[in-house]
């Protein structure tokens, strides 16, 4: 995976975790539209890096269930993830705004030399 791509994942994984934290791979994978097994590997990825840590579930009856709790370097990271996230759409936004706007302007043009 590309790096913003992987930076994507990372960020919306860390988000969806901070929301809820009880979460299952397949839950995660299915809120986020990709497979298990790529889920699994961002799940993984985050753990190894530190920035999120697996508990069991005291109270759940399914001993097999865990929690995935950020740690305070996911929660730093998730803050540049997100900047970054934030940036890079922004950047999209401006774009699609002036393309937008092109087209718009090519549709008048084209709209009054029609009528002459």
């Amino acid at each position: 995976m590309s790096r913003p791509k992987n930076e994507d994942a990372h960020f919306r994984v860390l988000r969806l975790l901070e929301r809820n934290p009880e979460l299952s791979q397949r839950d995660v994978a299915e809120a986020l539209g990709v497979s298990l097994g790529a889920a699994n590997y961002v799940l993984r990825a985050l753990v190894e890096k530190g920035q999120i840590k697996i508990q069991n579930f005291r109270t759940s009856e399914n001993k097999l269930r865990y929690a995935y709790i950020l740690t305070p370097s996911g929660i730093e990271t998730k803050v540049r993830l997100t900047l970054g996230f934030l940036k890079r759409k922004h950047a999209e936004y401006e774009a699609l705004r002036a393309e937008i706007e092109g087209l718009e302007a090519e549709l008048q043009e084209g709209s009054s030399r029609a009528v002459k």
